[in-house]
């Protein structure tokens, strides 16, 4: 019964599938514009649709207006952000955070203890060199001191411990390195690393960068820390602040910005001369030394005097006439013009062409000349010699410079000089790239660009050039004796 029909309503199937159908297009079917047309106009959609749609197109427009806005500025990016101002919740939260920071990354520091208990698993577990008589340890012995410091200290001294940090030192025949510069070299990173949490707790803005207030109040809280330092009088503490931070800016802020890179100042000989202070016996350190280390009290008090000295009107300020006193007179006037018209500001008060030196800039003055073989002291001194602010130095410019040195010669009582042969000599000296001009890099690069200056500017100078042979003399007759 269901057969026929089947077979019947089957074939008919077949050829309705063999034709092809022809599918109409959207444009002549009016229910698919309606609903593109009620789709579009977002009736009918639930409160989360419409959000989105209204989300979207906000988006857009910020976008558009984003892009406009850069076509109108160019290239050039936003490199300038506002601070939080002062007692914002911004500021609050900012400076929480960096108090949290630096005080998780104090409690991962070795402290005194720390250092002790880990000299003492260096020296029980390494092995006396029978030629030399050090004390050294191999890689496994390394790993097992590893393991008891690690037991005794903590997790906070495993990092010493690494494979890198072993291949850094020197090693001998046997693969062994010395404990001695391993432990300085631990004891060198737990200090800079205090450093620098602690400067970083000085740094209000948290810009990296210190100005010289927050650097004085470092200095500050070091000198009772300082064995050299501690007994020195209260009065002249806030002086000595001012002449120590002086050379790290001197050093560390090259363009006198006015704020000193806090990982330029860590990597600076600045601060490791500030903390050879540290030790203890005064019988340690001769006079000598301590009068060439800037930041000794000795040092610190002969630059008051030297300045006090000079200061004849009491004033606080230097002029040009009670500076070429410096040195009893030994500078030339020209250097002294030119040190006034390249590093003296303009006075606010007095007459339209008074300058007066300050302190501070007498301690730049003085830091220029006591260190003219570094990249900064001869930049300081390069200006003064740069006559016409061209960058560079011709034969024309040392006749001059030179003129008033062999004036001073010859009322000194030395014999007769030739000034082109000095200068010949100079050229010879510095070899420059160019023949005709000597340029800072050129003075830099010659390794004799102190003595050069010297020669220009300073009588004295010139005469320790000219009996450089007899003064060398001089020095190794007492080391033979």
């Amino acid at each position: 019964m269901y057969s026929g029909s089947s077979d019947g309503e089957g074939s008919g199937g077949h050829e309705a599938a063999a034709a092809p159908k022809k599918i109409p297009s959207a444009s002549s079917m009016p229910w698919v514009r309606n609903l593109r047309r009620y789709v579009g106009s977002g009736t009918g959609l639930g409160s989360e649709a419409l959000m989105e749609l209204e989300t979207k197109r906000i988006l857009l427009e910020i976008f558009k207006e984003r892009q406009q806005k850069n076509a109108q500025a160019g290239l050039i990016p936003s490199f300038y952000k506002k601070k939080p101002e002062e007692g914002s919740i911004s500021h609050r939260v900012q400076r929480l955070a960096k108090y949290r920071f630096l005080k998780k990354q104090s409690e991962l520091l070795l402290n005194a203890d720390d250092l002790d208990a880990m000299w003492v698993c260096l020296r029980e577990n390494c092995v006396i060199d029978d030629a030399t008589g050090a004390e050294k340890m191999n890689y496994e012995d390394f790993c097992h001191i590893a393991s008891l410091c690690t037991e005794q200290i903590g997790q906070k001294c495993r990092r010493f411990f690494s494979p890198s940090n072993f291949m850094k030192f020197e090693k001998d025949e046997s693969g062994r390195i010395a404990i001695l510069p391993f432990y300085l070299y631990v004891m060198r990173t737990v200090s800079l690393t205090q450093a620098r949490i602690d400067m970083s707790e000085l740094d209000e803005d948290s810009d990296g960068f210190l100005q010289p207030h927050e650097m004085e109040a470092y200095i500050r809280g070091l000198i009772p820390n300082l064995a050299q330092l501690r007994d020195m009088p209260a009065a002249f503490v806030q002086m000595y602040c001012r002449i120590a931070v002086r050379k790290f800016f001197f050093f560390c802020d090259p363009h006198r910005r006015g704020k000193a890179d806090i990982k330029k100042v860590l990597l600076s000989n600045c601060l490791q001369e500030l903390m050879e202070l540290h030790q203890e016996s005064e019988e340690e350190v001769t006079d000598t030394e301590q009068a060439e280390n800037w930041f000794s009290i000795t040092s610190a008090q002969r630059i008051c005097d030297m300045f006090l000295a000079l200061d004849k009107d009491k004033n606080g300020t230097l002029s040009k006439q009670e500076l070429k006193e410096y040195a009893d007179g030994t500078l030339t006037e020209i250097f002294i013009e030119r040190v006034f018209d390249e590093h003296v500001r303009r006075s606010k008060t007095g007459g339209g062409n008074a300058r007066e030196m300050d302190f501070e800039s007498f301690l730049d003055f003085v830091l220029a000349l006591e260190n003219k073989d570094t990249p900064e002291g001869l930049t300081y001194l390069f200006r003064c010699l740069d006559l016409q602010g061209r960058g560079y130095l011709t034969t024309a410019d040392v006749h001059s410079l030179f003129r008033d040195v062999h004036q001073k010669w010859i009322e000194g009582g030395n014999y007769e000089l030739c000034i082109e042969d000095v200068r010949d000599e100079i050229w010879d000296m510095v070899k420059p790239v160019d023949p005709l001009r000597v340029t800072l890099a050129d003075l830099l690069g010659c390794k004799q660009g102190g003595t050069v200056a010297s020669m220009l500017i300073d009588v004295r100078g010139f005469w320790a050039h000219d009996n450089r042979e007899n003064l060398l003399q001089e020095e190794e007759e007492p080391e033979e004796e």
